[in-house]
């Protein structure tokens, strides 16, 4: 169950390899030592890296696991890195959820976003960019309307049964009666070789002469019934009406130009807002302007104009800039909900030009087989028209015994063929209706998908902020951290609350943030179902923490992955796991050594 790792001119190991266990694995060495480029290596077999050796041409990374198998060979071409072989990961989906929320070295965008104050909706649903769920959710709507088509005709097929079936019973009780009553009549008249053949003759004419009937019979029937159908498709076509929305795409555009505006400027106020909130709370502004303390107020020096001001005026300031930022956030939410209406729209016009396009391709269909069918008719009509001059002309030689025997076999002949066209008719029925269990199985299971592709970016926003605070209040459990507890907000920002107030996040220390970042990076990899791609999970960067919070914090990543590698200094005391030692390894500082 273990995994092998050979590196040759990655990052900045040289040549190394290691084995990785299950449960802990903890890298420990000092700086310059390969930590960090070992990590960097296991995400160049995953597929989420590509760092050469610096000065390096090219590199490899062999890796073996249970499971099979992966070389990975980078070449620097053209002032950029190409990767060839095959990684771990090839889905693009599965290297975007590995990147995001198993490679958690301090590159991770989820740990940097955090770090930052940064909005966390972009970062952590950046998954589902690659999942191309509106187009999943047209295949699924063009196979449900194929299913419900199918499932009406197999529902009509059942209802027909019985009919059919009743009629089946009925042909073979009333060829029965017949063949005994041709028995009947042969053996009340003899029969001549001239008769006998004048009989068949009749018979043969009479049985085309039914045939004839028959296939006039049905192709009528079938001409009425497409008639209907093609009478129905039509009247739906000229009920359907195409929403009219002016201008949706333009619309749509300028209404996604102004919420990415709205989001900007937001972006830029908070920021502004959390600097001005920082320096005003930790009463700091001689870091940015001279302050001239007096008795009845401080008078400050403007460090953008040089103007004179006091630090109530700088309060008051703040407080509008708050103002402000709340009404941008409120027109965010409404730009938000345009773009949303509008996307509606334009998924309404696109639904109703394709069911518009549907009915004139089955009108066109239907007008082409109406016509078929009725050049058929008329070639029966002939062919009835021809057997029935036959049977009158041959019916003049016969004497009244011989017409009736003629007579019987031809109903004989007749029966026995509708019997068979009767009997195929029911089994195309028993068929198309043993279908309907299995048609309305796969149809709950395409409304089902399609309503769970539907409310999945939802679904996974919820899930993704239950995770984040289910997470949350383990980790505050098990550390002792300076806020009281955290929660993602809707929007998706990351709210701290200290004696029972908000707190901004730049007042955390360095650890905290770590933690929150992990927490966030935790949640993504739960409601993405990560686990399932890689079982791996990759933490470097945690100087930060010290002694016990490190070891705590490993004991609490280790019940989440199958496999956790992981970065120290030697400082830090023994880890319950599997030690991988660096110095077995050629790493860049070391060559450069030697040669000076």
């Amino acid at each position: 169950m273990t995994w092998n790792i050979d590196i040759e001119r990655i990052a900045g190991i040289l040549d190394g390899s290691a084995t990785i266990a299950p449960g802990v694995n903890v890298v420990r060495g000092s700086n310059w030592q390969g930590k960090s480029s070992f990590i960097e290596a296991i995400k160049t077999a995953l597929g989420t890296s590509t760092e050469l050796t610096e000065g390096a041409e090219s590199g490899t990374v062999h890796l073996e696991t249970p499971t099979g198998v992966y070389d990975v060979a980078l070449t620097r071409e053209n002032g950029t890195v190409a990767r060839r072989g095959e990684p771990y990961l090839s889905d693009e989906y599965d290297v975007t959820r590995a990147e995001l929320f198993a490679c958690l070295d301090e590159r991770n965008e989820v740990r940097r976003a955090v770090r930052a104050g940064e909005n966390l909706e972009d970062v952590l649903l950046r998954p589902l960019d690659f999942q191309n769920i509106d187009a999943q959710i047209e295949t699924l709507q063009r196979e449900r309307e194929q299913i419900e088509t199918e499932l009406t005709q197999a529902r009509e097929a059942k209802k027909r049964i019985p009919s059919v079936q009743e009629k089946v019973t009925r042909l073979e009780n009333e060829i029965e009666d017949l063949q005994a009553k041709r028995e009947t009549i042969d053996s009340e008249a003899g029969s001549d070789d001239s008769s006998e053949s004048v009989r068949r003759q009749l018979s043969q004419a009479r049985t085309e002469q039914n045939q004839a009937q028959n296939r006039v019979e049905r192709l009528e029937q079938s001409i009425e019934r497409t008639e209907q159908r093609l009478s129905e498709r039509q009247d739906d076509l000229d009920a359907l009406e195409i929403p009219e929305y002016n201008d949706v795409a333009d619309k749509l555009s300028e209404a996604r130009e102004s919420l990415s505006q709205v989001e900007r400027d937001a972006e830029v106020l908070q920021s502004v807002y959390s600097a001005t909130e920082m320096v005003l709370s930790e009463d700091r502004l001689d870091l940015l302007t001279e302050v001239e303390r007096d008795i009845d107020e401080d008078t400050v020096a403007c460090w953008t104009c040089g103007s004179e001001t006091t630090r109530a005026d700088l309060a008051d300031r703040l407080d509008a800039l708050g103002s402000e930022l709340t009404a941008l956030r409120a027109q965010k939410e409404t730009y938000r909900d345009t773009v949303e209406e509008l996307e509606t729209q334009r998924e309404e016009i696109s639904q109703a030009r394709q069911r518009k396009a549907d009915l004139e391709e089955d009108i066109a269909e239907l007008k082409t087989t109406l016509a078929d069918r009725k050049q058929s008719l008329d070639a029966a009509r002939s062919r009835l028209e021809k057997a029935q001059g036959d049977v009158e002309r041959l019916s003049d030689h016969v004497d009244a015994a011989v017409a009736e025997l003629s007579d019987v076999e031809s109903e004989i002949k007749y029966r026995e063929a509708e019997l068979e066209d009767t009997a195929d008719e029911l089994a195309q029925l028993e068929t198309r209706a043993g279908r309907v269990d299995t048609l309305e199985t796969d149809l709950e299971s395409l409304r089902d998908d399609l309503a769970e592709l539907r409310g999945r970016k939802d679904r996974l926003k919820r899930e993704a902020r239950e995770a984040f605070d289910t997470a949350m209040q383990d980790i505050l459990s098990r550390f002792g951290t300076g806020f009281e507890t955290a929660r993602l907000t809707a929007d998706f920002d990351i709210v701290v609350a200290r004696d029972g107030q908000e707190a901004s996040l730049d007042a955390l220390s360095e650890g905290e943030l770590e933690l929150i970042g992990f927490v966030a990076a935790l949640a993504g990899r739960q409601s993405f179902d990560v686990g399932d791609a890689v079982p791996l999970l990759l933490v470097d960067g945690l100087g930060g923490l010290d002694d016990d919070n490190l070891h705590t914090l490993i004991e609490y990543l280790q019940q989440g992955t199958e496999y956790l590698v992981f970065t120290a200094y030697p400082e830090y005391t023994a880890f319950d796991g599997r030690e991988i030692d660096p110095t077995r390894w050629t790493v860049a500082n070391e060559k450069q050594a030697s040669a000076d």
